[in-house]
């Protein structure tokens, strides 16, 4: 937990070593369990890292830092750290409050992919046994109501997007970048549901590539090739991806893309458009005035809400009960 409370912070073994005076090695030595450590020294380290001392004494165990990130290909690790180390925070409170208020296993189909099925079946599954509607309208209370948590907090970098990750009870949680755009987030949370229902049950061969499955598999979700396949039938040009991000609630990039699969655009035609994406400036960030609303979430705040009243908490007691102090259970849950 100590490790956890200095990586959430951004902070390596030397420099919390330093703001505690205490040197780097025995500090180390105190992470791994190999000596003990004084109740004083515990809560400087409480003060440096502003956590309560009952964070230190959560007995929970870490979620390992594997491939389930949304994030662009080249991500230095001092900017993953942190964020791993926030999601488990999340896993831990997740956990606790389904405990607290018995909530019960939600059932999400677990979906392998082979030869015969595609990632893009999956998803084409998926849709049908949920009794998806063609356009997803709100993604987030889609997901919700089939009890996947979703949530959000800073990650303080635009280079990652989002992660997916189990309770030790193997509730399943959805956690993306809340800087992240409509379209962005809404691609992101798809993604991580792919990984949900494709990679996290299954055994995955080393050689796959899973980030380029999720990808398959959300363009799908979002996009089902049935009922897109009709929007790109009479060309395909930039105003008109517009038109369809609006219809779709999915990026113009992520459109043309899309097209670009299906087989409507021939080399010559997906350059040229993306040479217009370019001189119009508008590949990284899309006009404004075609935004996609941000999603948001309720499920884990309607919990709190519950465990509050059920208990008769009040704001500072539920922090305390999440081992947080109040401006930041706020800041997170609010």
């Amino acid at each position: 937990m100590i490790a956890l409370a200095r990586e959430s912070r951004g902070l390596s073994q030397a420099e919390l070593a330093t703001k505690i005076e205490m040197s780097p090695a025995n500090l180390s030595k105190i992470e791994r369990g190999d000596i003990g450590i004084s109740q004083d020294v515990t809560e400087l380290i409480a003060s440096v890292t502003r956590y309560p001392m009952s964070f230190f004494f959560q007995e929970d165990e870490m979620f390992p830092e594997h491939l389930i990130y949304r994030k662009r290909e080249k991500v230095a690790q001092k900017l993953l750290t942190p964020i791993n180390a926030k999601v488990n925070i999340v896993r831990f409170h997740v956990q606790s409050i389904i405990e607290e208020l018995k909530v019960k296993q939600p059932y999400i189909p677990s979906l392998e992919v082979d030869e015969k099925n595609t990632p893009m079946s999956v998803a084409q599954k998926l849709r049908k046994t949920w009794k998806v509607e063609p356009i997803i309208t709100d993604l987030i209370q889609l997901l919700e109501n089939k009890g996947i948590v979703v949530t959000s907090f800073k990650f303080n970098t635009d280079r990652v997007d989002s992660r997916s990750v189990l309770t030790k009870e193997n509730y399943p949680v959805i956690i993306y970048n809340s800087s992240l755009l409509g379209d962005r987030q809404r691609f992101s949370i798809a993604y991580q549901l792919g990984h949900l229902i494709m990679h996290t049950s299954t055994d995955v061969s080393w050689d796959r590539d899973i980030s380029h499955e999720a990808n398959l598999f959300a363009a799908e979700f979002l996009m089902p090739e049935k009922e897109i396949r009709h929007d790109f039938d009479n060309g395909i040009t930039v105003p008109q991806l517009g038109e369809l991000k609006k219809k779709w609630k999915v990026s113009m990039i992520s459109l043309l893309f899309r097209a670009d699969d299906l087989g409507y655009l021939s080399a010559n035609q997906k350059r040229y458009l993306l040479q217009q994406f370019n001189e119009q400036k508008i590949r990284k960030r899309e006009p404004m005035e075609l935004d996609i609303p941000v999603e948001k979430p309720r499920l884990i705040r309607t919990w709190l809400s519950e465990l509050k009243a059920k208990q008769k908490l009040s704001v500072a007691s539920l922090a305390a009960k999440l081992h947080l102090q109040t401006d930041e259970f706020i800041e997170l849950y609010n």
